[in-house]
């Protein structure tokens, strides 16, 4: 059975739409109808009803649904594994939170390499959406992110958390913080939650963005306020370039181990993500 087909179901099942799955996968709404026949010829089952109200699974498209998913999936493992056969024993694609790896995917993947020797390793840098997306389609065999979308085939686990500080090279109290001076971090929907709880009258700051590069640099730039990971709040008090708020309490970001309900007790997964959990421990 080739993957092709796999791959145009899985989407169809998605849209539910002949001609959306064409555009999404830039072929054309015939070649999406030949492979969706021909995989329904392998069965000799129908997998779809298509009639005015639209495109449905049947019964047996439905029941192909999990095994389809398992097949992708495996089948990305299996070309990873041969594609990249050498003088490693396996290989493994992780996905790291942008946030995160400034401070730790150095210690973390030194750690790696010392416990699992014959493993090669490639890291992906991104964010919680496109890490959720890539573990459901296999695409990732691991993801440490904030944000879960508990997706059925994924497992998530919460491994620690990153603390957040507001640090401001203008004021010293949280009472002289202004929104206009104010760079407002969206690190995450939890992070958004947590800060509009606690400083509800900041969230209408003219500038916002979840990457702390940026707003590091913008606070260099404009000057004015804004919460940093607890690592660089103390590099920048340290260096005389900013103080803590006085009167801003810290936000924590819980961060999560993402794998394929599949491989989440595999022995690799388990050893680098517990590795991680060691660096993010207080």
């Amino acid at each position: 059975m080739q993957i092709i087909l796999i791959e145009t179901f899985l989407d169809l099942m998605e849209t539910r739409n002949f001609n959306r799955t064409a555009e999404r996968l830039n072929i054309t709404q015939s070649t999406v109808t030949h492979r969706i026949n021909a995989l329904e010829a392998t069965f000799a089952r129908k997998l779809f009803a298509r009639n005015k109200g639209g495109t449905q699974p049947t019964a047996a498209g439905l029941r192909f649904l999990d095994h389809a998913k398992a097949l992708q999936h495996q089948w990305h493992e299996a070309a990873r594994a041969v594609e990249t056969a050498g003088a490693y024993e396996r290989s493994m694609r992780i996905g790291l939170q942008h946030d995160l790896a400034a401070h730790y995917a150095g210690d973390w993947l030194s750690a790696v390499r010392k416990e699992l020797p014959g493993t090669s390793i490639y890291l992906e840098v991104d964010y919680s959406n496109q890490m959720n997306r890539d573990l459901d389609a296999g695409d990732l065999d691991l993801a440490i992110l904030f944000t879960p979308h508990y997706l059925p085939d994924l497992h998530y686990e919460r491994i620690g958390d990153v603390i957040y500080e507001m640090v401001s090279n203008r004021v010293a109290d949280i009472a002289e913080v202004k929104p206009e001076d104010y760079i407002q971090a969206v690190y995450s929907p939890a992070f958004d939650r947590l800060h509009r709880q606690a400083h509800p009258g900041l969230s209408t700051a003219p500038i916002a963005s979840g990457e702390t590069t940026a707003i590091l640099a913008l606070m260099q730039k404009l000057g004015g306020s804004a919460y940093v990971p607890a690592a660089d709040a103390r590099r920048l008090i340290g260096a005389g370039a900013a103080s803590r708020v006085v009167g801003a309490e810290p936000i924590a970001q819980a961060v999560y181990a993402a794998a394929n309900v599949r491989t989440r007790h595999a022995h690799q997964h388990r050893r680098i993500i517990a590795i991680l959990q060691a660096l993010l421990a207080p």
